[in-house]
């Protein structure tokens, strides 16, 4: 009777042993995968606020700003859900959701396209800001959080500031290259403006313009070009005549 009740307690506690080493693994993996979630809000949370911050290299519509404030207060949501018990975060959600509420109220307006910096490295910046803007405005319309209108409108702007910033660099460089009177590289950039304008498909007053531009200062180059090698010419005519000149000249006599 003893030996099988000692086998019996045996199995028990191996049984409950195995249990307790399976609930333990399933309640690390919860934690893991909620550490993970957990993570990967943050870094959507984080990166939202920088486009949001960043709008003064971007200048953001109202249509914009509530999309950026409203993915904010979905993701601190989230958060929220994950640690009930932070207290900053529940903070951070509650002041975020009055700015969209306050936003939510104010008339709709759509940004101004900005003047372009000199710098290279703010126009780097700008360059990547509208491209998480344009990729975070389609992501959140896949989602149904965006009114398709105000989707094609703002992209459409984003999309001109985004031809602006590549058409002014290459004239700039254009420009440059031919006050230093280095006039095939400033043809090509001049080139590379028009194609890039030529085949856009926004039709307004400043492609307009930048066309014109772009095809006077083509012209106005080969022209020079075309001096130049006259020029060149002229002087290679000048040298060989010089040294025949002196190829027959009479000898002097020491």
């Amino acid at each position: 009777m003893v030996l099988p009740l000692i086998i019996t307690l045996i199995l028990a506690l191996v049984i409950i042993a195995i249990t307790v080493n399976v609930m333990q693994q399933h309640r690390e993996r919860l934690r893991a995968l909620k550490r993970a979630e957990y993570t990967k809000l943050r870094h959507g949370l984080e990166e939202t606020e920088e486009i949001l911050f960043n709008a003064a290299n971007v200048p953001l519509s109202t249509g914009l700003s509530l999309m950026l404030l409203r993915r904010i207060s979905y993701l601190l949501r989230a958060m929220v859900e994950l640690e009930p018990t932070a207290k900053d975060l529940q903070q951070r959600l509650d002041e975020t959701e009055k700015r969209v509420s306050e936003l939510s109220n104010a008339q709709q307006a759509i940004a101004d396209i900005p003047g372009l910096p000199d710098n290279d490295q703010q126009l780097l910046a700008m360059v990547k800001g509208i491209k998480k803007l344009r990729t975070l405005l389609r992501a959140e319309h896949a989602r149904g959080n965006m009114d398709t209108q105000l989707v094609i409108d703002e992209d459409r702007r984003l999309d001109l500031l985004q031809l602006r910033i590549n058409v002014e660099s290459q004239l700039k460089r254009g420009r440059n290259a031919r006050a230093n009177n280095m006039l095939g590289s400033a043809r090509q950039y001049f080139e590379k403006a028009l194609t890039v304008l030529r085949h856009t498909s926004h039709q307004n007053d400043y492609v307009t313009n930048r066309i014109s531009e772009a095809q006077m200062a083509l012209e106005e180059i080969t022209v020079e070009l075309k001096q130049g090698n006259a020029r060149d010419i002229e002087k290679r005519g000048e040298k060989e005549n010089k040294d025949i000149d002196e190829l027959f000249a009479p000898k002097r006599k020491w």
